[in-house]
């Protein structure tokens, strides 16, 4: 099968497989490592890698992994060549700063794969870096994949030629994205968000209050916080500014005017920032810390590296989600707490993006629902005012109710629409193409 080839689900390819009880059974790679090449560029692309890598190595235990990832992929095998945060660039401006770094970072890549003699190259999410690194690899016969397809169904249909030119596959997250591949004809698979699989399911049977116990009970930093107050808070809201450093300076200092007059209001609310590792605890902490005693003394920055899923802990817990756009709204919604979404760029960037996007909403929930089930706090409109205005009226029993009914319908029917693993997929869709020579 060429690129021409008409998408196709894994369920239509089981026939190709009879007879091969596990990967590490099939005839030609007996004796022989896989060898893969994969880099993530951000913190999310290292959970969706960890989780890709995971599901291979399940399946073979002889494959040499090269690349670049965080510390979740390095746990499964990968000796990153560099640090993920070296890619993790966000906006159009930022991204020309860092420019000159970028394709040394490519060639560097480029040159590490070319030394491994890679069989696979798996590009996790950051397109405009990775598919630029497929284009040069897939002339040399070697499978390339983009996990996670880039926002063609939103903005810039006309890129589906570059990376019709540059994967043999895309793996895509949501079923919106896989109708732009069909009209296209190159092959693409709904796999669903790793999320689908992986959030912790005992956070959904366990009661809030039970949830806020156990949090507080393993972690000392929040037995602090909470030893004089544990009976006297009125709702606790978890804060998540973003996990890259621009978006933790352009948005938790709005995030923090909206605090500050919540509490004005309610000096009985409580709020909780889990943050990706100690380094953003810093970060984030730096910023609270030339705020008001007031505001300090009503917020908890938490790190925990003894808890892989911290961060669903500390939402499970609370009553609701203040954050900024990204993966954290999709694991609002599987965990089931109501939201309000706050979001600001570059003003550049904005302009810039707001004249080419398509679809008229940010957050996950929103885009998967095609209605505003979830407040968008966006640019001017991300305002302290309207932050505080915002949360009130959605602790409301009422507005509380009607998202929390909305994310539900809209959880449901994206369960249903993706039951495809990510690693089989492209297993399966290697064989089509003619690259697995017994």
């Amino acid at each position: 099968m060429t690129d021409s080839a008409t998408p196709h689900q894994p369920s239509d390819l089981t026939s190709s497989l009879d007879g091969y009880d596990s990967y590490d059974a099939m005839p030609a790679m007996t004796g022989t490592p896989l060898v893969i090449g994969i880099v993530a560029g951000e913190v999310s692309g290292d959970s969706l890698g960890a989780d890709f890598m995971q599901q291979m190595n399940n399946l073979r235990d002889d494959i040499i992994w090269v690349g670049v990832g965080g510390s979740k992929m390095q746990a499964q095998g990968l000796q990153s060549i560099f640090p993920l945060e070296r890619l993790a660039v966000m906006g159009l401006v930022e991204v020309m700063a860092q420019l000159p770094d970028l394709l040394k970072a490519r060639r560097e890549l480029l040159t590490a794969f070319k030394a491994a003699d890679i069989d696979w190259f798996i590009g996790i999410d950051a397109p405009d870096f990775n598919l630029r690194v497929s284009k040069k690899l897939k002339p040399l016969d070697i499978f390339c994949v983009q996990y996670v397809s880039p926002s063609i169904w939103a903005w810039r249909e006309s890129r589906i030629h570059n990376i019709k030119a540059a994967t043999n596959l895309v793996l895509c997250l949501f079923p919106f994205e896989l109708p732009v591949y069909e009209r296209h004809n190159h092959p693409a698979i709904c796999v669903g968000h790793p999320l689908l699989r992986t959030i912790d399911q005992t956070l959904l049977e366990t009661p809030i209050n039970q949830c806020r116990s156990e949090l507080v009970w393993h972690n000392d930093g929040l037995q602090q916080f909470f030893i004089d107050r544990f009976d006297d808070v009125s709702q606790l809201i978890c804060v998540m500014p973003g996990s890259r450093r621009g978006e933790i300076t352009a948005i938790l200092p709005l995030m923090l005017d909206g605090i500050q007059k919540l509490i004005l209001l309610d000096p009985k609310l409580c709020f909780i920032i889990p943050t990706v590792d100690q380094n953003h605890q810093y970060i984030v902490q730096d910023v609270i810390d030339k705020r008001s005693e007031q505001l300090r003394a009503a917020i908890v920055v938490v790190y925990d590296d003894s808890q892989p899923s911290f961060s669903q802990q500390a939402i499970a817990a609370s009553d609701m989600v203040m954050l900024a756009s990204g993966t954290a709204t999709l694991e609002a919604m599987l965990l089931e707490r109501p939201m309000v979404v706050i979001y600001q760029l570059n003003q550049l960037t904005y302009q810039i993006a707001k004249r080419l996007v398509k679809v008229p909403y940010v957050a996950l929930p929103n885009i998967l629902a095609d209605s505003a089930i979830v407040p968008e706090l966006i640019q001017e409109q991300a305002s302290g005012d309207n932050i505080c205005r915002t949360v009130m009226r959605l602790l409301q029993p009422r507005a509380y109710a009607e998202q929390l009914n909305d994310l539900l319908t809209t959880k449901h029917l994206l369960q249903q629409q993706s039951n495809h693993g990510p690693a089989n997929s492209v297993i399966e869709q290697w064989f089509l193409q003619d690259n697995f020579k017994p």
